[in-house]
Formats: structure tokens, sequence, C-alpha cells
């Protein structure tokens, strides 16, 4: 009896499934924090409920929210700075050891500027970690398209089971005492920063061999430097755009979910289904879509999401609303893992902190400013903002192709 040969895709697969089981112990071990960073961060999700409980205007939530985004944009370019400085062990030991005694004592404060000021310092120490954690899949990886993807979808996949827990676990703290649910937002901190000092250690540096110029120009690199790649800046850009379009699931969706007339109870099932997929489907999805270059998973990917958003406008029901919420779960799924490990495909070694270091501050300035133009535009017209999703969708599926002039290699020190 003849077998058929195998065709590329099952190969790609296969060859996929086998990265995902040859991935090394530091992936598992900087996914493990991860996960139990995720199950106890409940500041970001309870701090709003918590200052009303406490007396404190909706304005006031406002600007403590306010405060902790941009310290999250901050954050994340100091962390890609240390990262690349210290080593991304002794960066993540430092964001997590910071974020824990500083989120212990939130429940004891009591003016309200004292709150601003240490929810932004919160919001800076929570984010240094996340470009040295993602520096260490890439570090701990051959730099093939495969490795990278199955390295960022393990490290997702706990992401999404962190957060997913930590949903349940915080809602029962809120509901008995917010001293304990800060309290253990700060030990599981405090437990991420353990498991990272005491199993992790750097991968060894390359020594390079040009020369001492070439050594000291490599030590010397910063920001400048990184910003001139261009085709860095475009995928920059197509982030903070594809961002702000997504974030609009918790603007828009929820809007039009009241104006047709249905209950914050149906959107949380909306919700509950966009997560229970990217749980379910995320990690299978990745795999199946790691043949294609990077760009063209980009592109189809944004436009889904874009679209799949804007056709909430004509949704009425739970049934299409269900409906547009599957297609624009399944562009999260095709982007999320797929972004971060282009970027690392861009970076030059030296500077692999840095790059995702930005990948982070435009990632946060997407979904922070998302809001507050969604909600803008919303007040305009419920028609505006769905036609602005649709146009910043298609946008963003354009930037996702370097032009011609951008396809050069990334900056090397001067």
């Amino acid at each position: 009896m003849s077998t058929a040969p195998p065709t590329r895709s099952d190969l790609d697969e296969q060859r996929f499934r086998d990265a995902l089981r040859g991935l090394p112990a530091r992936v598992w071990i900087i996914s493990l924090g991860i996960l139990v960073n995720q199950v106890g961060n409940f500041l970001p999700v309870f701090i709003v409920l918590y200052l009303t409980e406490r007396g404190h205007s909706a304005g006031a939530a406002g600007l403590v929210l306010g405060a902790s985004g941009v310290g999250k944009v901050l954050g994340n370019a100091v962390g890609g700075h240390l990262a690349d400085r210290i080593g991304r062990r002794w960066t993540i030991v430092l964001s997590t050891l910071t974020t824990a005694g500083l989120t212990a004592i939130v429940p004891f404060l009591g003016p309200l500027p004292v709150i601003v000021a240490v929810v932004g310092l919160i919001g800076v120490t929570s984010q240094i970690y996340r470009p040295a954690a993602a520096a260490v899949l890439l570090d701990s990886v051959a730099a093939t398209n495969q490795q990278r993807l199955a390295a960022f979808g393990v490290f997702r996949f706990a992401m999404n089971v962190g957060a997913a827990l930590g949903g349940v676990i915080g809602g029962v703290l809120a509901g008995t005492s917010y001293v304990g649910l800060f309290l253990g937002n700060a030990a599981a901190c405090l437990l991420f920063g353990v498991v990272v000092g005491v199993l992790l250690r750097d991968a060894p540096k390359a020594r390079p061999d040009r020369g001492d110029a070439a050594a000291g120009a490599v030590r010397a690199v910063g920001y400048r430097q990184v910003l001139a790649d261009r085709t860095l800046m475009r995928f920059l850009l197509m982030t903070v755009v594809a961002e702000f379009v997504y974030i609009q699931s918790t603007v828009g969706l929820p809007l039009h979910v009241s104006e047709v007339g249905l209950s914050p109870g149906d959107f949380g099932l909306l919700i509950g289904l966009n997560g229970l997929l990217v749980l379910v489907l995320e990690l299978p999805i990745t795999g199946a879509v790691a043949r294609y270059r990077p760009e063209r998973v980009l592109a189809v990917g944004n436009l889904i999401t874009g679209v799949g958003l804007a056709l909430t406008g004509f949704a009425t029901g739970m049934v299409p609303l269900a409906a547009t919420v599957l297609m624009w779960t399944l562009g999260e799924m095709m982007t999320s893992t797929i972004s971060q490990a282009y970027l690392g495909s861009l970076a030059p070694p030296h500077m692999v902190g840095r790059y995702q270091g930005l990948h982070g501050v435009a990632y946060t300035a997407g979904t922070g400013a998302g809001p507050l133009i969604g909600g803008a535009v919303y007040a305009i017209g419920p028609w505006a903002l769905w036609t602005l999703i649709a146009a910043a969708g298609l946008l963003s599926a354009r930037l996702s192709h370097p032009v011609a002039a951008g396809r050069r290699s990334p900056p090397r020190p001067r």
C-alpha cells in the first residue's frame, strides 16, 4: 500500500509541534513566572471599584487610571533600556520586587494625590519586566520563525491562563477584603521575582570580535540608534493603530450592547466567549499560520479584527454579535503571537530589549488612547466610531507590509 507524501502544511505543523516540544527550560521558567504574576494581577482590574467604594468620584478614578497609563508607557521604555544594560534576569527581579512593595501599601494610602503618585509608580515598575521577559524568550531559541512562534505561543498561553484564573480569584477577594486583594497581588509579584531570581540565568553574551571601538559602540547603543530603523518605526505605528482598533472591544462593544437593549450580563458573555476562544484556539492557530510570511499574517489578522469590530454596529442580537466576536477574536489570535516573534527578527542581539521596550510603548499608547478617542467619537455618533474602526483596520493592515525603502537591515551602532 502506497502512502501519500506529506504536504508542506503537514510538515510546517509538524515542525511547529517539534519546536514546542524542544523549547528550552528558560522558556518554561519565564512562562511559569508570568502565569503566577497574571493570576495575582488584580490592581489594574479592581482599582476603580476600590476607589469608588472608598468614596472617590469617577473623575478621581480616571485620574488614577491616567497616571497608571502614563507610567506604563514610561515603564516599557525603561525596561527595554535596563534589559540590554543590566540583563534580563535582574531587570525582571527589580520590576517585580518594586511592584510588590508599592502594591502592598495601596490599601493603606489616604490622600488622593498620594494614591495617584503611587499607582503611577506602579504603572512604571509593573511594566519594566515586559521587554526583559520577551528578550528572554528570544535569547533562548534559535533564530527561526517556528522557534520564536513556539516560545511566544507558550508564553501567551500561560499569560491567558493566569488572567482567566486571576479574574475569578480577584472577584472572590474583592467581595471579602480589598486589603487581601492587593496583598495577594503583591505576593504574586514577589513570587514571580523569586521564580526568575532563583531558576533563571541570563544567556551568555556574545563577545564582540570587531575590536575595542566596535565593542564600545555596541555598549553605547541607545534609543536614538533604534529609532533610526524605519522598518521598526512602521511596525510600531502599525501596533499603535492595531491596538486602538482592538481596544474598542472594551469601548464600542459595551456601548453598542447597551444601545440595542442587551444587559451587562450579555456583554460579559461576549467577552467570556472571546477569552474562551483565545485560551483554546490561539496556540493551534499560531501553529497553523506559522508557515506564512509574518507580514502577511499580520496584515490579514489586522484586517479581520478591524472588519469584525466594525460589523458590531450592524449586529442587534446576541447571535450576530457572537459572530462578530468570533471574527475579531480570530484576528487577535492571528496577530498576537506573530507580532512579537516578527519583532524579534528585526532586532540585533544587543538591541533586543530596546526593540521590545518600544513595542511595549506602542502597545500601551494604543490601548491607552483608544478608550479616550473611541468614547469621544462614539459621542459624535455610533456610525462615526464604526467607520473609524474600519478605516483604522485597513490602515493597520497596510502598515503591516514594509515599504520597499524600509526593507533594510536594522541599524548598526555608530
